[in-house]
């Protein structure tokens, strides 16, 4: 699997994605298949990415302890980000219809033609949502819990 960081073009929203391969990406995007999970547009391209260095045992790398520091001293800076996620999240589920448990076989029969073609959200195992990247069907988590409709985190 290949992680890709990609950004819509008319909002500029900033998310990754898996794909088998490179070619996958391209024939899903072409397809019209890959679209932003914040704002549903289907202008998506590949976004500047920066490496992704791991860490041996208990290091910690130099951008991790910045960010911690960062949220430590702005409590507000807590609130406006929790606020943000809140509407992301109210956008989100508003434009996009619940299927619960059965996310997989929704999203599959979606992808052969077999349902409307509409975003939706729900819940998926590791193994189903693997299943579904190995198949080239485009799933992206959400950045937050997934609720029943009518609650609120």
């Amino acid at each position: 699997m290949i992680v890709f960081d990609l950004i819509c073009r008319p909002e500029g929203h900033v998310f990754e994605a898996w794909f088998g391969s490179s070619e996958d990406y391209e024939g899903q995007r072409g397809r019209g298949l890959v679209q932003c999970p914040l704002c549903g547009a289907d202008e998506v391209e590949k976004a500047v990415m920066a490496p992704r260095v791991g860490a041996k045992g208990n290091q910690r790398l130099p951008g991790a302890r910045a960010t911690s520091e960062m949220v430590s001293s702005d409590p507000d800076g807590i609130k406006r980000m929790l606020a943000a996620m809140a509407a992301a999240q109210k956008k989100i589920l508003e434009q996009s219809d619940y299927v619960g448990d059965r996310f997989a076989d929704e999203a599959r029969a979606i992808h052969v033609g077999e349902a409307s073609d509409r975003p939706i959200h729900g819940r998926a195992t590791p193994e189903q949502t693997e299943s579904l990247i190995e198949e080239g069907i485009a799933v992206a988590p959400l950045p937050f819990p997934v609720i029943e409709p009518g609650e609120e985190n």
